[in-house]
């Protein structure tokens, strides 16, 4: 089969210019289809599929006249359909994830089915992948094994990296000031118009998200339906640290229906809350084999600690695990926890990606939130690192923040689909539900048990979205998923 696609694919290239420049766009339609090169993609694990390779061209920054221009790059995956529907663009999250990475991956299958509906188009935004000529910057600057992460240590070390990126990317040929939402929602409305259709759909993700409803301000009678899955709201780029309390809480309700699980963790937050008072009171030593088989002394304490939990409770395995570390220490097993310490936080320099440190900073926080998120910090279970170096250094780059307008409540009569689950831990149920407060056409399905990346964790999920953009009203009923394995794995 792959070597009948690959003749299929060159067979078509002969009939297609080779060139894969696209025109600049900005309003109208484009009556002319694109140009498009046959493209034998081949996801991770699977079988190839004949697909079009497709490119346009933006200005990095609209609000400058002299701005340089940059290439934006997608993937296609025709519909099967004999009467396609609006093309479905699928929005990677992040910021700074690949579409067409995402569709390499576990994703495939779903983006395969949703061939029947339309056109679907697996989008590399401004700065990621394919869409990337921006250098990344790796800093001089690293964490100290010899001592534990203090509470400021970590930001003092990330706002020197960021001045020394500062230093290195001004000299650089490219506008940071360009990589925001609002230009990316502009990016969208701009591939729209490459493809020549009147309206697209929108297929998105936790930033993703973010970027769709930027792009409802933007374009939202050129928007045919919206799916999402872990909102985030416009002005949600940094979480409120309670609200990451209350997730725990849902963590608790879940092993509490598990006896077996309930009898290890009768309460998980009591059970955070001693060892990183234990980690504060005396950090520990501890000796790891490095990455070239030599010993390394690694030092770790409650900083460290309430790092690493709130990079890694997006989805229920991870939380298990998560506390199945809290639970070692809790013993005096200091071991299991330090080779995720070391790979995540100590091993090598600080870097930055210029998109998503700027996507990110640009987003913001109001003054009002910034006050609320740092008080709620003092407390809580994961102190003010669930969005770490947000919001540290919303200040670090310059003068990049998008202000109030563009955080204000989006509104709009689009038909969407949100997909919440229960056991995300990065994006909130009620967080979910405020995000899109200002929709009058959105139905919110609960999919309890999941996390934060659902898409492939039912079938039943697939079919919800694909029943969606075949323009059918969406069915509220919770998907109830199977109850996770909270215990320690042997």
């Amino acid at each position: 089969m792959e070597n009948l696609l690959r003749k299929i694919a060159l067979l078509t290239l002969g009939a297609v210019s080779a060139g894969c420049a696209g025109v600049h766009t900005n309003t109208g339609e484009n009556l002319t289809p694109p140009v498009e090169d046959p493209y034998l993609f081949e996801p991770n694990d699977g079988e190839s599929v004949a697909a079009l390779r497709g490119s346009f061209i933006v200005p990095e920054n609209r609000s400058d006249p002299n701005s340089r221009d940059i290439t934006l790059h997608y993937v296609k995956f025709p519909s099967t359909s004999e009467n396609p529907g609006a093309p479905i663009v699928y929005l990677a999250g992040g910021p700074g994830g690949s579409g067409v990475n995402t569709a390499r991956g576990r994703r495939f299958p779903l983006f395969m089915a949703l061939r029947e509906v339309a056109d679907v188009i697996a989008f590399d935004q401004r700065g990621t992948n394919w869409s990337n000529d921006l250098p990344e910057c790796k800093t001089q600057i690293s964490y100290p094994l010899d001592q534990p992460l203090e509470a400021n240590a970590p930001e003092q070390l990330y706002e020197q990296a960021a001045a020394e990126c500062l230093e290195k990317w001004s000299e650089a040929d490219f506008d940071l000031t360009g990589y925001n939402t609002l230009e990316s929602a502009r990016d969208l409305d701009d591939l729209r118009v490459h493809l020549g259709a009147k309206k697209i759909n929108l297929w998105s993700i936790s930033y993703g998200t973010h970027l769709a409803l930027a792009a409802v301000k933007i374009m939202d009678n050129r928007i045919d339906r919206i799916v999402m899955t872990g909102a985030e709201g416009l002005h949600q780029t940094v979480k409120l640290p309670a609200r990451t309390d209350e997730f725990f809480g849902r963590v608790q309700d879940a092993i509490d229906q598990d006896p077996a699980a309930k009898a290890i963790y009768p309460d998980i937050a009591s059970l955070m809350r001693r060892v990183q008072a234990k980690l504060d009171a005396d950090p520990v030593t501890v000796e790891i084999e490095g990455p070239d088989g030599a010993p390394v002394t690694l030092f770790y304490g409650k900083t460290d600690m309430q790092m690493i939990t709130s990079f890694a409770i997006a989805d229920p395995s991870n939380t298990a695990r998560i506390l199945s570390l809290y639970l070692a220490i809790d013993a005096g097993q200091y071991q299991p926890a330090a080779p995720l310490i070391y790979r995540f936080l100590r091993s090598g320099t600080i870097e930055f990606s210029p998109m998503s440190t700027a996507m990110d900073i640009a987003s913001g926080i109001s003054d009002e939130r910034l006050a609320l998120v740092e008080k709620q910090a003092e407390t809580s279970l994961v102190g003010s690192f669930l969005n770490f170096p947000m919001p540290h250094l919303k200040d670090a780059f310059g003068d990049l923040d998008l202000g109030e307008e563009f955080r204000s409540l989006p509104k709009s009569k689009t038909p969407t689909l949100l997909l919440t689950g229960t056991l995300d831990g990065r994006t909130y149920p009620n967080s979910q539900t405020e995000a899109v407060a200002g929709f009058s056409d959105v139905t919110q399905v609960m999919v309890k048990n999941a996390g934060h990346n659902l898409f492939m964790s039912s079938p039943e999920v697939s079919e919800r979205i694909i029943e969606f953009f075949h323009g059918n009203a969406a069915r509220a009923e919770p998907i109830v998923l199977p109850l996770p394995d909270f215990k320690p794995q042997q």
